[in-house]
């Protein structure tokens, strides 16, 4: 054996992770390599009754197409005194491969520093894992289950919009998207969904409460004025997260609340709370809109990788060899869209803290700004008498003014 591959996966799952185990895999265990698999993420890492998986041929050959990861998964964020060398030393590690989104890249980061300091000679590469697709690759580059995960939850979304048409009711949905907006865009353009809200288009407003309510029910008035009683909005969970705690209260849900005093998200559906806002909004006006909730959360994350992802996520294994064999350490692995790999330096993409940057969605693109003027439903200037027989102040509900564009 020329060395030991340590694979770990953290924070939640996204569809192709087993495709990357695999490719890494059969790549190393071919050129001489041991592989092993590490549970639970940076949790098991730094345990000193870790849990791992020896990963030969047939492991790796059986797990390629599955959704989910073989390799149990972690959110444990450890800090810097939780490090240790002593898994490290154990298997005789060579390399360190960790699969993840920004808060697994950010840690990782910090671990290479950990190894260089300790003096282990250890290659550390990421690779870029989440479907909320806000890793900083270049040109566009998508992470790996951003294109599987919107995919299932187009799915979902056109038979959600189906039946709105059909029941002659609105839906709103909310879309997993911690930091930025990508994926509930990519669903509700694909699903032509006449509202979608993303967290990036308060760039020059307060985000409120109120103010989501109004976007809905600026889309919900357009609509009657185009004579149809049903439509779908999209939101992006991400709007939470740039909220205060004191806005996020005065929601009326009743949160359970962290160590921190912070409202824990996760314990709540944001479609439930999004649609309760628009339906508390809807009789304070008094215009009667029938809306459902819809989260489209835990059950996309899990779906098969598609296509696109396979042969993605394969490049992305086997970029890891490759850029190990190149030594290089300290990166995450980048595949273009030629199949072409190359490293994108931690270091290079991290703030003052040594966090990773999040890429977000960039509002004044030419795709945005097309879905966003032609393809959305709202209220203008223009349509302030046409709708005064159903509201009192047009203005209130008008998409220019409630954003500040």
């Amino acid at each position: 054996m020329k060395g030991t591959v340590i694979i770990a996966c953290g924070g939640g799952p996204a569809p192709g992770i087993n495709t990357v185990i695999s490719s890494i895999s059969k790549v190393f265990l071919k050129n001489g390599y041991r592989v092993i698999g590490v549970h639970e993420g940076y949790k098991g890492l730094f345990s000193a009754d870790a849990k791992t998986e020896e990963i030969d041929f047939e492991f790796a050959d059986k797990i390629y197409t599955r959704g989910g990861s073989a390799l149990n998964m972690s959110r444990f964020k450890p800090k810097d005194e939780d490090f240790s060398t002593e898994l490290f030393e154990r298997y005789n590690a060579s390399l360190l491969v960790t699969i993840g989104g920004d808060d697994t890249a950010s840690t990782a980061n910090r671990l290479a520093k950990f190894l260089a300091q300790h003096e282990l000679n250890i290659a550390n590469l990421h690779v870029p894992k989440t479907i909320d697709n806000d890793l900083p690759l270049p040109n566009n580059t998508p992470t790996f289950g951003f294109h599987s995960a919107k995919d299932e939850g187009v799915k979902i979304g056109t038979t959600v919009y189906e039946d709105a048409r059909t029941s002659q009711n609105w839906f709103v949905l909310a879309s997993m998207g911690r930091s930025a907006g990508h994926l509930a865009l990519g669903i509700g353009a694909a699903c032509h969904f006449p509202m979608i809200i993303i967290p990036e288009m308060f760039h020059k407003t307060e985000i409120t409460s109120d103010k989501i309510a109004c976007l809905v029910i600026s889309s919900m008035l357009k609509r009657k004025l185009m004579g149809l009683n049903f439509g779908a909005a999209i939101i992006s969970e991400g709007i939470f997260h740039f909220m205060s705690d004191q806005e996020i209260q005065n929601t009326g849900v009743n949160f359970t609340y962290d160590a921190h005093g912070h409202p824990e998200l996760f314990n709540v559906s944001k479609s439930h709370v999004f649609n309760m806002l628009i339906q508390r909004k809807l009789r304070e006006i008094n215009v009667k809109v029938g809306s459902r909730p819809v989260e489209l959360g835990f059950g996309i994350r899990c779906s098969r990788p598609i296509g696109y992802d396979l042969t993605y996520c394969t490049l992305l294994g086997l970029g890891v060899y490759e850029l190990f064999r190149e030594g290089v350490s300290g990166a995450m692995v980048n595949v273009d869209q030629y199949g072409k790999v190359s490293p994108l330096y931690l270091k290079d993409i991290e703030d003052e803290k040594g966090k990773v940057i999040p890429r977000l969605v960039d509002i004044n693109s030419p795709m945005v700004q097309s879905l966003v003027n032609y393809n959305l439903h709202y209220l203008t200037s223009e349509d302030y008498e046409k709708v005064d027989k159903w509201v009192e102040k047009p203005d209130q509900f008008d998409f220019h003014k409630i954003l500040g564009w």
